[in-house]
């Protein structure tokens, strides 16, 4: 387990509202706990083989990380649009086939049951419409990117 998928661990443990987890595994023990004081803490230990290799004792000691602030910010700014979320999990086109040109782009007017793109799933083809009329603000996915259910793919001014 490498410190991109520790940090993606402590993220989607700040993100799911649980109070601690657990992990162990054959070579990496790891603690992540939130608390009232904003602060996530990591303890990792080596396996019992390693330990005997090095010299010194080893001292368990959790790493305080502080948890930022910048999901609020975000939401505040966007809050006033409306986000189109995937309904369901596929592979997102924002084309209709590799010749054509993009369904929308950013800064487009769209009205409700407007094509916004393309979610292949299982081999299937599931043409995404628009349920609000509005300007498209933002596009959240890249072209042929994967989605997962109820992920965001775009943010629409509805004024």
């Amino acid at each position: 387990m490498d410190i991109k998928d520790i940090q993606n661990l402590i993220k989607f443990v700040a993100k799911s509202g649980a109070n601690e987890v657990k992990l162990e595994m054959e070579d990496v023990k790891i603690t992540i706990k939130t608390g009232k004081g904003d602060k996530q803490t990591i303890v990792q230990t080596l396996p019992a083989q390693q330990q005997s290799i090095l010299q010194s004792p080893i001292i368990e000691k959790p790493i305080e990380v502080p948890v930022k602030d910048q999901a609020p910010e975000v939401e505040d700014e966007n809050s006033k649009y409306i986000t189109i979320k995937s309904p369901i999990i596929g592979t997102f086109y924002r084309k209709p086939s590799p010749d054509k040109s993009n369904f929308v782009e950013v800064g487009s007017s769209i009205a409700e049951g407007d094509v916004l793109c393309v979610i292949e799933a299982m081999k299937l083809f599931n043409e995404i419409e628009s349920e609000v009329t509005g300007k498209i603000v933002k596009i959240l996915i890249d072209d042929a990117s994967p989605v997962e259910f109820d992920q965001p793919l775009f943010l629409v001014d509805p004024s």
